[in-house]
């Protein structure tokens, strides 16, 4: 049963361009679709985690991040009485904007843009779906509902302060009401992302040998994780072990989301979709305790595997190679794809608008095509 503070696709704020409603789709059921069927959605297959995508055939990449994102968060929507369907648009729209090489490519990006207006890959997902992706007849972008353009714009909270040149522009123009908590729905896809990370990276770390098994058996969770699988099952193979502990680790964290958010929800006497950006704090959140252990999994992963030597190495390598092609493009526009030049022309010189769509460009490209666009371009 759908909750009275779940989004009702039929008191949606609608499309900035106004459309003619699927007669057998809800308004949130066709944005998820569109997201699918977006370009920057599928370019998420060869783009990283935290391997680059030439590394293994096994490790996660984006595309298969954002549906295990997407599965977890239909999970505890259901639940919880949301609406599944904007959750889920919000959750495979997550990462749209993120660069090439993950976090990495991300920072590299940001530094160089900084005389430009920095760079942010939530507001780039929205420059995204509002503007980049070209394939309609009527506008530019995927014309979503105003309900899943917040909950991507805002989903880990108010954003407040100096906004990202991205958002400031498209919020100038549309109000998404950045000072808000977004929708309840957005907030599961925001802590969806956080289980689905914490999980899997347990996953790509192992099988790169950066970490043991008994190294993580002795963290918060996971020990009485592996504990209780040594005891039901005494003797069972280390990769069938490892994987039903590290079920078990998802579960831990769903459950609790759940339960936490069950009783916030009651608790904050909502009883319709604006009470829950009124109130000006999250109604989706782990407990204390849960929040304590996760910062203890994070602090190991963050020494261990994000900052490991080998991930290092190739941090700097694919540093170099977002640093070089970007002055490149800076200073030779016209080596930019064709279907650029339109862009390029109204642009007329501007270097801040130039510097912009090369951002876009390098932005939009998969791990794969950056290496090959280096080679070709630089050797």
């Amino acid at each position: 049963m759908t909750a009275p503070f779940a989004s009702d696709p039929q008191r949606s704020r609608g499309r900035r361009v106004a459309e003619e409603e699927s007669s057998f789709r809800s308004c949130f059921q066709r944005d998820r679709d569109r997201i699918i069927h977006a370009g920057a959605f599928r370019r998420l297959k060869h783009k990283t985690q935290v391997f680059v995508e030439h590394e293994g055939d096994n490790f996660r990449t984006r595309l298969t991040h954002t549906i295990e994102v997407g599965q977890v968060a239909r999970t505890i929507s259901g639940a919880l009485g949301l609406n599944g369907e904007l959750t889920e648009a919000v959750a495979l729209a997550h990462d749209l904007g993120h660069t090439p090489f993950g976090h990495t490519g991300e920072d590299a990006l940001h530094a160089l843009m900084v005389p430009y207006g920095g760079f942010d890959h939530n507001a780039q997902a929205i420059r995204i779906v509002t503007s980049l992706e070209r394939y309609y007849a009527e506008f530019d972008g995927c014309n979503l509902t105003w309900e899943t353009l917040e909950g991507i714009a805002k989903h880990n909270g108010p954003v407040t302060g100096d906004l990202p040149w991205a958002l400031a522009e498209y919020d100038a123009e549309h109000d998404l009401e950045l000072h808000t908590h977004a929708s309840a729905e957005a907030q599961v896809a925001a802590l969806s992302d956080d289980i689905a990370y914490n999980n899997h990276d347990f996953h790509d770390g192992l099988r790169a040998d950066l970490f043991t098994d008994d190294e993580i058996a002795e963290l918060p969770i996971l020990s009485d994780c592996y504990a209780e699988v040594d005891r039901l099952f005494p003797g069972l193979d280390p990769i069938r072990r490892r994987h039903e502990a590290l079920r078990r680790v998802f579960g831990v964290m769903v459950g609790d989301l759940i339960d936490i958010s069950r009783r916030a929800l009651a608790d904050s006497g909502a009883e319709r979709v604006e009470d829950i950006r009124a109130l000006g704090r999250p109604v989706v959140m782990f407990s204390d305790a849960l929040v304590a252990d996760l910062d203890q999994i994070r602090a190991f992963l963050f020494k261990r595997m994000y900052r490991a030597p080998s991930v290092m190495k190739i941090r700097a390598e694919v540093t170099e190679v977002v640093n070089d092609l970007f002055p490149l493009f800076l200073d030779d526009p016209r080596l930019l794809p064709q279907r650029w030049h339109a862009d390029l022309a109204r642009a007329d010189n501007d270097k801040v608008a130039i510097a912009r769509m090369v951002s876009d460009y390098i932005a939009g490209m998969t791990d794969r095509f950056a290496l090959q666009e280096h080679a070709r371009l630089i050797g």
